[in-house]
């Protein structure tokens, strides 16, 4: 039992050893973040789903502000209008993802191939978890009395949440070197603006719970941070620095050669 146990991680470290190029082991780091993220947040999204339904304070929370929303948009076309705009023209899942794939193919341009593979699978990674964990769950979007919109699918989690606080975050993570410091908090704030904002438009329409929102925000956070954990392993094999979130994931970006050839030394 013992060596049955041990072969799942000879194998891993196999796989993730130094006879392996920086680029293999990278790849091998990124699948398995997302795999292991995946099985990690199903069961999460479930248990999330069923504390929901029994527990009344977040149940509570659920029904007084749909109806408190509702009724504010009742009678207000102009206002229904404006928040539809929002959540589906200017914020919504179609214009993320084309930014997103803008994002990719400008790195690929510039030579930041493996900054480009990140951002593709992240956000890959990100619509097809969302639509895995909606399907397994199946909870039923807010029945509200003269509804002011519609939207198809089930509720949890909120796909437009998700997208928006991935897409953000890949748009930042990547872009930010590009930044000069004293104007980075104006990407962040525009940053938290879209994501609250996409989050507001989705309960204020009643489409979706604020717990549906809460759970996109959440899983789209748990995706962003597994596949950036897999690319700071790859910057560790290579010999470069670790970042943070203020610096952006790959600062070398701002150089001519955002991806110079890597030390044969350091393999």
């Amino acid at each position: 039992m013992v060596q049955r146990s041990a072969r799942p991680r000879r194998l891993l470290k196999g796989l993730t050893s130094r006879h392996f190029g920086p680029d293999t082991r990278f790849g091998v780091r990124l699948v398995a973040t997302v795999v292991v993220t995946t099985v990690v947040a199903v069961p999460f999204a479930l248990a999330l789903v069923l504390v929901e339904s029994g527990w009344a304070p977040l149940y509570r929370l659920d029904q007084e502000t749909a109806a408190r929303l509702h009724h504010s948009a009742l009678g207000r076309p102009g206002w229904v209008r404006a928040l539809d705009f929002l959540t589906n023209v200017v914020w919504g899942p179609l214009t993320m993802r084309l930014l997103v794939a803008v994002l990719v193919v400008w790195l690929l341009l510039r030579g930041a191939r493996r900054l480009a593979v990140w951002a593709a699978v992240t956000a890959i990674a990100s619509g097809l978890l969302g639509l895995l964990t909606k399907n397994v769950v199946e909870r039923a979007r807010p029945h509200l009395p003269d509804p002011v919109a519609d939207a198809p699918g089930f509720s949890f989690p909120s796909g437009h949440a998700m997208t928006a606080m991935t897409s953000c975050a890949v748009l930042l993570l990547a872009l930010l070197p590009l930044v000069p410091r004293r104007w980075r908090p104006l990407p962040w704030l525009a940053a938290a603006l879209t994501v609250l904002g996409v989050g507001y438009t989705r309960v204020a329409l009643g489409v979706h719970w604020v717990s549906d929102v809460l759970g996109g925000w959440l899983l789209g956070l748990v995706v962003v941070t597994a596949t950036t954990l897999a690319f700071e392993a790859w910057r560790s094999d290579v010999g470069r620095e670790r970042t943070t979130p203020a610096e952006g994931l790959e600062p070398e970006i701002v150089g001519a050669d955002p991806e110079p050839p890597v030390d044969v030394r350091r393999r």
